[in-house]
């Protein structure tokens, strides 16, 4: 939790307590639902909340904004996002249904009203959004059929409204048909030895009817 404070310093006490009750709430439901794994539980802070909160360093997001996060298994990025973010809409969906009922609880218990979860599919999702982001869900070339009608027209942000999509490693053969991908390395963000393979992708997508 201190991380969180060194690297987001104007945080208000309620997201604090926020943040503060992330570590008890996942485990206690990850003891009834596995939604993190053994190892990274311990790590929750480092390899989830923070993580998560790299988006944050790429492109803070505006109020009244909406953003999608696909495949967001037990909240993340979305619920960390959401906690830093309290004027910004964020739709978080997976299709493991037991994942969703997680969410739920965890944003219902940390008071959070600007969170709506959904079980189903990023093709099913309606609306339109600011931003998609996600956490190494699949291939970019997948995850841009998903999403690629889902972007609003109008501009709010400095960067074009797009996705922001957490990844690891050697990323130039993924993105070789996407020459318009930013890669942002969280390295130059966070000093922990986590984050230096770490990256975000940010991909700009014309918005299509």
């Amino acid at each position: 939790m201190e991380r969180i404070k060194t690297y987001f310093k104007d945080l208000s006490e309620e997201q604090i307590q926020q943040f503060e009750q992330l570590e008890a709430l996942y485990k206690d439901w990850n003891a009834l639902i596995n939604v993190i794994s053994r190892k990274d539980i311990d790590e929750l802070y480092l390899r989830h909340v923070l993580h998560s909160l790299a988006i944050a360093k790429v492109q803070p997001f505006q109020p009244n904004s909406k953003v999608l996060d696909v495949g967001t298994g037990g909240g993340f990025p979305g619920i960390p996002l959401a906690i830093l973010f309290p004027e910004t809409q964020f739709y978080l969906v997976d299709s493991i249904g037991k994942k969703i009922k997680v969410v739920e609880e965890v944003a219902n218990a940390l008071g959070l009203k600007n969170v709506k979860a959904t079980h189903g599919r990023a093709e099913e999702v309606k609306g339109e959004f600011d931003f998609i982001i996600s956490r190494a869900v699949t291939n970019m070339d997948d995850f841009v059929k998903w999403v690629r009608k889902k972007v609003v027209k109008k501009q709010h942000h400095e960067l074009k409204n797009g996705i922001l999509y957490l990844k690891g490693g050697d990323l130039a053969q993924e993105l070789a048909n996407f020459p318009k991908a930013t890669i942002y390395n969280l390295s130059d963000y966070f000093t922990e030895d986590f984050f230096e393979t770490k990256k975000v992708v940010y991909l700009p997508l014309k918005y299509k009817k």
